[in-house]
């Protein structure tokens, strides 16, 4: 399992996902950039900030 906390990039949000894999989180974490912040399509820098941001979950 995986986990990932959007205020970890985005401050002051407070969405966070688990799922079982990287790519899992991200095709979540991409439908919320959109919806929440206005992001369509995220530029490799900020997926490589999100992936940086992955952790395995406890």
């Amino acid at each position: 399992m995986k986990s990932f906390a959007c205020g970890d990039v985005v401050p002051g949000c407070e969405a966070a996902w688990l799922c079982s894999t990287e790519d899992e989180i991200l095709v979540q974490v991409a439908a919320h950039a959109a919806a929440a912040h206005g992001v369509g399509q995220m530029p490799q820098e900020l997926v490589r900030s999100i992936r940086e941001a992955i952790v395995p979950a406890a």
